[in-house]
C-alpha cells in the first residue's frame, strides 16, 4: 500500500522532518532534484511560479535543467518569494537564468514544457486574479505540463477546484493527498507519480490499495474444498419496473464470477420467467409480491437467509412498504454481512435510529455522493469540500464499513481509510453499481478482514471497468463489459502469484 496524507498531516511531517535536523532547504533541493530526475525535459522549459515553497521547488529544477544545457526560463507571477525558496531564486539569478515578471502579453505557446510551480497542496478556496488568467494560459498551450506537487488550483484534500492546471504529468512530493484521487482529480492529471525526499509522517497516514495488497483474498483453490467453503450468498431486490438492476448483479455473473460458492437470487415471483433463464448457476428464490413490488413474509426471508455469509439488498427493490419491511427485519435477524445499496439506501435513511443501531449483522453501504448526502443529511457541496473526513466521521459514527463511489472509491469504517483509485469514465453507466454489489456479496462471503473485502471488490469491479473501456470506449462500455473482464482481472491476480 501507498501511504496517502491529508494535507494538514503532511504539513505537520513536513515541519516535523525538519525539526528532527533535516533543513527545509534541503527537502525542497531533494524535491526539486527528484522532479527534475522523473520527467524527459524537451527545451525550451517555463518554470511559472508563485510566491511559496512550491515555486522554491521550481527554482530548483531550473538550475539543474540551467546545468544540464537545457534552455529554461523562470516566469514570476509576483516578486515574492519564502525564506527557502529565495535562496534558490538567488542562485538562478547568480547563474544568469532568465527571469521575467508575468504580464499580459506574455506567450506560453513557445515552450515545449511548462513546469507548474504556482500552488501546492496547500491551497484552498478560488483561484482569481494573475493566477487564473496565468493557469487558463498554460491550459491552452500545446506544451507538455508538469504540476509540482500538485495541479495548481486543485484542492489537496478534495480533489475539487473551480480552475486548476490540467497536467501530462503530476510528481507528489513526500506523498500523495487524497485531491491526487478524488473527485476531479482524474480529469485533471493524465499521469501522477510520487517521490520520496525522507519525510515520514507525524499522523497516521491513509493508504492506497494496490493489486499487490488483496493478492491474499485471491489464492488459488484447493481440490478438498466445496461451494459452501467460499460462502452461500443472497441478492435481494428487482421489481415489475427495475428488474434490469438484479439481473445485472446475479444473471450477469458478476457474483459468481467473483469467487461465490452459491448464489441465491431473491426477486418479486412474477420476474421468474426473466430471470431464471439467464441465471444458469444460481439460484431463483421467489419473493411474495404486490403489484410488481416484493411484499414482506417473514418465513420466506428467515428462510432466504439461514444460510447465507453475506446478502446484497436493494437492487431496483423499489421503496415500498414491503422493501422496508423486509430492510427492517435483516437488520434485526440477519447475523453475516448485509450490504445495502440503491433503494435500499433510500430505504435506509427512513428507518428509525434504534433498528439501525441495534442491528445484529455486520454492516456495508455504498452510496454516490447523492445517496450519501441523504444519509447523512448533509449538502453534496459540504460532502465534496471534505469527502474524507465526513466518510469517516459517519462509518464511526454508524459502527458499519462504507464505500463511497467516486471518480476513485473510498473505502473506510471510521478507524482505517482506504482509497481505491481503480476505474474509469466508462462506468458511469447504468447497473455499474449493481455489479459492485455482486462483487461485494461474493468477495466477503470468504473474506476474513471485511474492510479490506470491500476494498477488492471495488478493485475488482474498477479494474474489470478499465479492461472493459480499452475494448469498448469509455461512450458505448456497459456495466455488463465490466462483468464480462472481472474473470480476467481475478485470473491475472492468481498468475502474479505464481
Amino acid at each position: 500500500m501507498k501511504e496517502i496524507l491529508s494535507v494538514e498531516n503532511m504539513r505537520n511531517s513536513d515541519a516535523a522532518t525538519i525539526a528532527g535536523g533535516i533543513p527545509g532547504r534541503e527537502l525542497m533541493y531533494r524535491a526539486g532534484k527528484g522532479i527534475f530526475d522523473s520527467v524527459q525535459w524537451k527545451a525550451p522549459v517555463a518554470i511559472v511560479a508563485g510566491s511559496g515553497n512550491n515555486a522554491g521547488d521550481g527554482y530548483v529544477i531550473a538550475k539543474l535543467l540551467h546545468d544540464t544545457g537545457i534552455e529554461c526560463e523562470i516566469i514570476l507571477l509576483k516578486e515574492k518569494f519564502s525564506d527557502d525558496g529565495r535562496y534558490y531564486y538567488d542562485i538562478c539569478a547568480d547563474a544568469e537564468i532568465k527571469t521575467m515578471l508575468w504580464n499580459d502579453s506574455l506567450d506560453l505557446s513557445g515552450y515545449n514544457t511548462i513546469a507548474d510551480c504556482i500552488f501546492g497542496t496547500g491551497f484552498r478556496g478560488e483561484v482569481s486574479g494573475t493566477a487564473k488568467e496565468v493557469i487558463a494560459k498554460i491550459n491552452e498551450s500545446k506544451a507538455y505540463v508538469v504540476s509540482v506537487d500538485i495541479n495548481s488550483g486543485l484542492n489537496g484534500d478534495s480533489g475539487m477546484a473551480e480552475s486548476c492546471v490540467i497536467s501530462d504529468l503530476t510528481v507528489s512530493i513526500g506523498s500523495f493527498q487524497p485531491g491526487h484521487f478524488l473527485n476531479m482529480a482524474k480529469d485533471v492529471m493524465k499521469e501522477k507519480l510520487n517521490i520520496d525526499i525522507g519525510i515520514e509522517p507525524a499522523g497516521k497516514a491513509y493508504q492506497l490499495i494496490e493489486k499487490e495488497d488483496i493478492y491474499g483474498l485471491f489464492q488459488p483453490r484447493k481440490n478438498y474444498s466445496n461451494k459452501g467453503t467460499y460462502g452461500y450468498t443472497a441478492l435481494i431486490g428487482g421489481s415489475e419496473r427495475y428488474s434490469g438492476a438484479i439481473r445485472l448483479a446475479a444473471m450477469a455473473e458478476a457474483a459468481m464470477r467473483s469467487g461465490a460458492g452459491v448464489v441465491k437470487t431473491a426477486a418479486p415471483k412474477s420476474l421468474g420467467s426473466i430471470i431464471m433463464s439467464s441465471i444458469l448457476e444460481s439460484t431463483y428464490f421467489p419473493l411474495s409480491e404486490n403489484e410488481g413490488q416484493v411484499s414482506f413474509s417473514e418465513s420466506e426471508i428467515a428462510e432466504l437467509i439461514s444460510n447465507v455469509k453475506t446478502a446484497a439488498f436493494g437492487m431496483g427493490i423499489g421503496t415500498k412498504d414491503g422493501a422496508e419491511e423486509i430492510l427492517k427485519y435483516l437488520l434485526k435477524h440477519y447475523r453475516g454481512r448485509l450490504i445495502v445499496d440503491a433503494d435500499g439506501l433510500t430505504l435506509l435513511s427512513r428507518i428509525d435510529k434504534e433498528t439501525v443501531n441495534k442491528r445484529e449483522c455486520e454492516l456495508v453501504l455504498t452510496p454516490h455522493i447523492k445517496e450519501f448526502s441523504r444519509l447523512t443529511g448533509k449538502d453534496i457541496n459540504e460532502i465534496l469540500e471534505a469527502p474524507v473526513e465526513t466518510a469517516m466521521s459517519y462509518a464511526r459514527d454508524k459502527r458499519l464499513v462504507l464505500l463511497l463511489k467516486g471518480p476513485s472509491t473510498i473505502v473506510t469504517d471510521g478507524d482505517r481509510m482506504l482509497i481505491v483509485d481503480a476505474g474509469c469514465a466508462g462506468m458511469a453507466t447504468a447497473g455499474s453499481g449493481d455489479v459492485l454489489s455482486g462483487i461485494l456479496a461474493a468477495v466477503c462471503a470468504y473474506s476474513e478482514d471485511m474492510l479490506m473485502a470491500v476494498a477488492a471488490a471495488a478493485y475488482i469491479n474498477g479494474s474489470a471497468g478499465e479492461k472493459a473501456q480499452k475494448d469498448k470506449g469509455s461512450i458505448s462500455m456497459t456495466a455488463g463489459d465490466t462483468v464480462a473482464n472481472i474473470p480476467a482481472v481475478i485470473k491475472d491476480m492468481e498468475l502474479s502469484q505464481e
